[in-house]
């Protein structure tokens, strides 16, 4: 019967069946043509990017143009995504009963495939206008062929803003002393051979300025038979910079120019430069150099006599000094602002030098330091603004609206405009594939230090980043953000342990520049919540950034194109906002709400198809809703100091995830076992192949089912367990012999006695970069000291002997050790001689019988920073610190009163030993949280 009743509906249904599949396949067809149309634009973007960049951002008719033309593609991503979500709609049933349930599907679905059609049809009509403006605007008509491809009509010649430096006054020239000697010592001392020293450092940082000091120095013009200062282009020619070179040799001299010189072409060129140069001692300055590939186009030009011939070249990008070590004796200054004394001295110059004798009024200080910080030691930055100021009248008044509205005095104002001009000379030099990444920063409240991983996986979020051939996406973006600190755009803020980025931040007033490309791009809007009503924007808004919220705002969220937010508040948010975004955001990518205040996960998470960035880090959220099994694209999800206690087992469907952070720290407990926990997952976890961080997860709550299907996981480059029992040992050791890729490795056992067994395995991770064992060894892993690649290794009531440290000694890339919490079981901690040769971080804190320790000679030859710490029968200073001559800080913690008292500068007998380090900071435990010390510091000044 119910077949029968199901032919019926067919049989009546079936016009408006065939109807339907027509108007589907006929979307279909739009939407792959819309396709090609997006790819076709975004590739003209990249050409009236650079055009508008060549016209110095002066032609309104381009940037109208340009603006109209992101827009549309905007539009496109929308269609394409919602189109998305609308193929994930259909249905996928089986059987006779399949039929109904499709024209269900088709009923349900056929508002949603109208409005899809009715937006493509707009878009095409939009994209018939924009092709028209196309060829109005100077660009070829492969646009409205849909190539993809055009040519860049080149724009108006402006000044060159550089050449401001090249006429610094005298008294500009300040803090400049140290660089300027150590470069001179370069140019006339040392080598005999031909040597290459790049000045490296950010636009306005003063490199031409210390150049052109250095040139200028007596020393240097009177031991060079020959000297040269070349400004190179953007886009110089190697026949033009030679030429321009062989001029001034002959001006200088007063001989001849050669014959025919100006004909010659590059062969002919090098050659007579060779012989020009023989047996003379030069000097040539390439000033301003941007390309990779510079040195490898003049170098043949230049022979190396051994008679103490020198190149100096000035760039923004750390590549380009590092391309001619190559071929070539080189040295390299990276170039450091001004310190903040110097920065004030040249400031005082600039805006004082008509009045006050150059001094800062007393009322003007408060406002004036404040100027001085946002320039952050950036010479041209000081003396432009401090230029500016000395023509205005000296009022708290005026000081403080230039202030305040310095991102419009640096557009608009003459005075500024060669610093505004200098600054965006390296974004208009970006790749096309590193300017949203670099635009991202702008993002970001003012002074904040932004993570490299958190950024790293929001770029890949965002679709910046595209994969490369035997590279995961991570390693491409760390690559980006590599290029952007070697070009001097990006500032590293902290580094790890291992000299790597950590954090990273951009110069204040580059940071203003980057505003104005955000709000000219609609790359992101700011919005505060007290003031600003979504709906009274009309702007297609791709991200949001929120800095503080009221109970009051109103949330509307009308404008649903918003494809990442983020908050930068600890202040309430409204139930309104969290109830309200998830349903209208359809199309949200990125949602960090790191160190906000929502308490829990909104409640519409699942309706967020094309998420890919979750970030509830640092807030009190408890519990995620089921639906975050819908999320199918998601690829970081970040619960570290939640109260996220388990994770629902329908995360296991979401199989592109590669990041799964979530464990909590209580801080004010100390350091202990049960200070830290992880979550609790369901079975199924190895169905998400693509994991490559998981870190931390509670293992007995799956126990050994658990730890075998970590073995399915073999793209894990981070694995951290919690309450592992020793019973795991085996399963363990299988699955993590698997793991090719692993670099970190973090496994805590459910109690201080729980023995971790690690032995068994017979593959061990080589790649390993840092391993973190909580528990106790019954022998230290025999694999452990054949980690070659090891840079890390913390252990925790391991209750190791003194033979198993001489085990460790031998690590060739070890640079921090630490031996916490009963790791070492014995009295005297011996540190033999040639052990440890890289060693530059080593803690030694809660070893409760530790009363000795013993340095040899040529033991711990580069060590930089020791901790001692909490260990109550250590009555004496270890005397052999005294051979430990590269010791940068010392922390003496929680020691016995004897300890302390051996140490004291005025009456201790031990005090000697620690004489030659520069700090040395003494704590006693006050309270029973972590860090409650009380903390003298003694410091060291050697001569």
């Amino acid at each position: 019967m119910a077949e029968i009743a199901v032919s019926y509906a067919l049989n009546q249904l079936v016009p408006f069946l065939r109807q339907e599949a027509k108007q589907l396949s006929s979307v279909h067809k739009e939407f792959a043509d819309i396709k090609n149309e997006l790819e076709s634009i975004q590739a003209f973007i990249k050409d009236a990017d650079r055009r508008a960049a060549a016209e110095g951002d002066n032609n309104d008719g381009i940037k109208t143009w340009v603006k109209q033309l992101r827009e549309i593609a905007f539009r496109i991503e929308d269609i394409i995504d919602e189109y998305m979500i609308y193929v994930g709609q259909q249905p996928h049933h089986r059987g006779y009963i399949a039929p109904l349930h499709n024209i269900a599907s088709s009923i349900k679905t056929l508002k949603p495939r109208h409005e899809i059609a009715s937006k493509i049809q707009g878009i095409k009509s939009s994209i018939q206008g924009i092709k028209e403006r196309s060829e109005r605007y100077g660009f070829i008509s492969s646009f409205v062929q849909g190539s993809g491809s055009s040519n860049v009509i080149q724009g108006a010649k402006w000044h060159d803003p550089r050449m401001t430096s090249l006429f610094i006054e005298e008294d500009e020239v300040v803090g400049f002393e140290p660089p300027r000697d150590e470069l001179v010592g370069w140019l006339i001392e040392g080598a005999t051979e031909r040597a290459v020293i790049s000045i490296v450092g950010m636009g306005g940082l003063g490199k031409t300025t210390l150049a052109k000091n250095v040139f200028e120095n007596q020393k240097v013009t009177r031991y060079f038979d020959c000297q040269a200062w070349i400004t190179v282009s953007q886009s110089y020619s190697a026949e033009g910079l030679l030429k321009e070179m062989m001029e001034q040799f002959c001006k200088a001299t007063r001989e001849p120019l050669p014959l025919g010189m100006y004909t010659m072409d590059e062969k002919s060129l090098i050659t007579e430069m060779r012989h020009y140069l023989k047996q003379r001692r030069y000097a040539i300055i390439f000033d301003d150099v941007w390309k990779l590939e510079f040195w490898d186009e003049i170098e043949l030009a230049f022979p190396d006599y051994n008679n103490g011939s020198r190149i100096v070249i000035t760039t923004r990008m750390m590549g380009v000094a590092e391309f001619c070590k190559k071929s070539s004796l080189v040295f390299v200054h990276k170039l450091q602002p001004l310190p903040p004394n110097k920065a004030w001295e040249l400031f005082c110059r600039k805006a004082f030098r008509f009045e006050f004798d150059g001094n800062c009024p007393l009322e003007l200080v408060d406002i004036s330091t404040e100027i001085v910080r946002k320039c952050e030691g950036l010479p041209l930055a000081i003396v432009a603004i401090g230029g500016l100021l000395s023509t205005k009248g000296k009022t708290i008044f005026e000081w403080q609206k230039l202030r305040q509205n310095l991102s419009l005095e640096l557009e608009s104002n003459p005075h500024l405009t060669s610093l505004t001009r200098i600054l965006l000379l390296s974004y208009d030099d970006l790749p096309f594939y590193l300017k949203p990444c670099l635009l991202y920063f702008g993002i970001y409240p003012e002074d904040f230090s932004i993570s490299c991983v958190r950024l790293i996986r929001q770029w890949i979020a965002e679709g910046f980043v595209k994969y490369e051939k035997g590279k995961t996406l991570e390693e491409v973006a760390k690559e980006c953000l590599t290029e952007l600190i070697q070009r001097s755009l990006v500032q590293v803020s902290l580094v790890n342990f291992d000299g790597k980025a950590r954090s990273c931040r951009v110069h204040d007033l580059f940071r203003e520049m980057i505003i104005k490309k955000v709000q000219d791009l609609s790359f992101c809007h700011f919005m505060n919540l007290n003031q600003d009503d979504m709906s009274s924007s009309d702007e297609t808004i791709r991200r949001l950034a929120i800095t503080t919220s009221s109970e009051d705002a109103q949330w509307s969220f009308g404008n649903s194109s918003i494809r990442s937010m983020f908050i930068f508040t600890a202040d309430h948010l409204p139930e309104s906002f969290l109830s309200r975004f998830s349903r209208k955001l359809r199309l949200l990518k990125v949602m960090d709400f790191e160190d906000a205040s929502p308490s829990h996960a909104p409640d519409g998470l699942g309706n967020l198809l094309h998420l890919r960035y979750l970030s509830l880090r640092n807030t009190s959220a408890k519990a995620l809703p089921k639906s975050i099994g819908n999320l199918l694209n998601l690829e970081t999800l970040d619960l570290k100091q939640t109260l996220i206690s388990e994770i629902p087992a329908e995360m296991n469907k979401l199989t592109k995830l590669r990041h799964v952070l979530a464990y909590y720290r209580n801080y004010d407990a100390g350091f202990h076992l049960n200070s830290e926990r992880g979550v609790k997952i369901k079975e199924g976890i190895g169905h998400v192949m693509s994991l490559q961080k998981l870190y931390h997860v509670e293992a007995d709550h799956g126990g050994l089912d658990l730890i075998k299907e970590l073995k399915r996981l073999k793209q894990l480059r981070k694995l951290g367990l919690k309450l592992v029992k020793r019973e795991y040992g085996h399963a363990l050791c299988d699955s993590i012999a698997d793991m090719k890729n692993l670099e970190c490795l973090d496994i805590s056992a459910i109690t201080e006695d729980e023995i971790i067994d690690l032995h068994p395995i017979s593959s061990p991770p080589h790649q390993l970069r840092r391993l973190h064992l909580k528990g106790r060894l019954d022998k230290l892993p025999t694999w452990v000291p054949k980690l070659e690649h090891l840079v890390r290794l913390w252990l925790d009531y391991s209750k190791l002997t003194n033979e198993a440290v001489k085990l460790l000694k031998t690590l060739p890339n070890l640079l921090d050790l630490s031996l916490f919490k009963d790791s070492f079981d014995g009295g005297s901690l011996h540190f033999e001689e040639g052990g440890f040769q890289k060693l530059r971080d080593l803690r030694l804190n809660g070893l409760k019988e530790l009363n000795s320790i013993l340095i040899d000679k040529g033991a711990l030859p580069v060590l930089k920073c020791l901790e001692i710490g909490g260990n109550p029968q250590l009555k004496e200073v270890p005397l052999d610190i005294h051979r430990l001559e590269n010791l940068e800080v010392v922390y003496f913690m929680d020691l016995p009163d004897e300890f302390n008292q051996s140490i004291d500068p005025d009456e201790g007998k031990e005090y000697w030993a620690i004489v030659h380090v520069p700090v040395v900071h003494v704590g006693r435990k006050v309270g029973p949280s972590y860090g409650a010390y009380d903390v003298r510091t003694f410091r060291h000044f050697k001569a």
